[in-house]
C-alpha cells in the first residue's frame, strides 16, 4: 500500500514509475520516510533508560552544536542545523549522549522549529527535573532556500527556556555567552 502510494505520486509527475531508474524508488522512498519520521516511535523514558545518575554538582552542562534533521510539516521539505542544549542539575544528571538523543527524537517528526525545540526542553524538564533547561536551534529550512523567497543564506534560530533559564536573566546570558 505505502509503496503503491509513491507510485500514485510519481503518475501525478507525470512519471512512468517502471522506467529504469524509478523502478525501486517506491521502496526506497518508503524507508527513507520511515527513518525520517522514527521519531514518533521513540519514547523518552526508554531513550534515556537508565542514564540518570546522582550529583551534588549543580553547574550548568551544555552540549552544544548537536546536528540535527528534521522535515517541516507545512511543506515536506527538509530543514536542518544545529542545536544547543543546557541545564542545571538538581541532585541528578543525565548520560551526555542521552541529550543528542533526545533532540533525534523530536527532529525526527514532521516538525516545525520552535515546537521542536520546547518538545526537546519539555522532555529534559519531565524526565531530569532540573532547575532549568534552555534549548537554542538553528534551521536552514529548505521550504525558504528552494521555493518561496529562495534565501540561500537565511538562518532561523528559536529557543525554548524553562525554569531558572527563563526566570534568571544572568542564567540566560551565562548560556547564550557559552554557546557562541
Amino acid at each position: 500500500m505505502k509503496e503503491e502510494s509513491v507510485r500514485e505520486q510519481l503518475k501525478c509527475l507525470g512519471e512512468d514509475p517502471d522506467r529504469e531508474g524509478l523502478q525501486k524508488t517506491p521502496n526506497r522512498a518508503v524507508k527513507a520516510w520511515e527513518y525520517l519520521t522514527s521519531g514518533y516511535n521513540q519514547n523518552i523514558t526508554e531513550v534515556v533508560n537508565d542514564a540518570l545518575f546522582e550529583a551534588e554538582e549543580s553547574n550548568m552542562v551544555i552540549v552544544k552544536d548537536i546536528d540535527y534533521f528534521s522535515t517541516c510539516e507545512h511543506h515536506l521539505l527538509p530543514f536542518f542545523g544545529k542545536i544547543h542544549v543546557g541545564y542545571i542539575p538538581d541532585k541528578k544528571i543525565i548520560g551526555l549522549s542521552k541529550l543528542p538523543r533526545i533532540v533525534e527524537v523530536f527532529s525526527r517528526r514532521l516538525q516545525v522549529q520552535e515546537r521542536m525545540c520546547s518538545e526537546i526542553a519539555d522532555a529534559i524538564m519531565e524526565v531530569l527535573q532540573p532547575k532549568g533547561v534552555a534549548v537554542i536551534a538553528e534551521g536552514i529550512h529548505t521550504c525558504m532556500v528552494m521555493r518561496g523567497v529562495e534565501k540561500v543564506n537565511s538562518k532561523t534560530i528559536s529557543s525554548a527556556m524553562r525554569g531558572t533559564f527563563l526566570k534568571n536573566p544572568d542564567t540566560r546570558k551565562e548560556f547564550l555567552s557559552l554557546i557562541k
